[in-house]
């Protein structure tokens, strides 16, 4: 039999029970979960995960139909290539993004960030009231000029409004 690698998505409106059915539906297919992010977008549930094993999408699809079939959630299956992490050394840095909401907040200030060639390997926004708040883990190539990075990030941050810090991640921050 051939491992397949598979994306699989699961959003819709919330209810508890939804990760035990589905990651329960894919254990019973033989499939291994690999990478995952779960989460909730304003009463949204939002999950996608990475998983390996001799499935089809078709059956990873039936045994997750019953997800669907009160129809708030939507599933998706698609297979996708086996990927390598870049091993280059680099570093690890997280950013934070605070201050009153406004539209343009993440694209300007992950400009600055793809400006340089770093790549941002998870992002997490929440609006609480007027307050608006982005954390960002970041991986930098090597040789990058961090405090000049840090110093234009804090630019855009000011003028829209907005306090950024920009911190060496910690082992126990990833």
């Amino acid at each position: 039999m051939t491992t397949h690698l598979h994306a699989i998505t699961v959003l819709g409106h919330d209810r508890p029970g939804i990760i035990a059915e589905a990651t329960g539906r894919l254990a019973e297919l033989g499939l291994n979960l690999e990478d995952s992010s779960m989460t909730l977008l304003r009463g949204h549930f939002a999950m996608t995960l990475v998983c390996a094993g001799d499935a089809e999408g078709g059956a990873i699809e039936s045994a997750l139909a019953p997800l669907v079939a009160d129809g708030t959630l939507t599933v998706t299956v698609r297979e996708v290539p086996e990927e390598h992490a870049d091993t280059t050394p680099g570093s690890s840095w997280v950013l934070t993004v605070h201050g009153g909401d406004r539209p343009g907040i993440v694209s300007s200030i992950v400009t600055e960030v793809a400006r340089v060639g770093g790549n941002i390997t998870d992002l997490t926004t929440r609006l609480a009231g007027d307050l608006y708040l982005l954390i960002a883990e970041i991986d930098f190539p090597p040789g990058i000029d961090v405090p000049a990075v840090e110093a234009a990030i804090k630019a855009v941050a000011t003028t829209l409004g907005v306090g950024a810090t920009l911190r060496e991640a910690e082992a126990d921050d990833l």
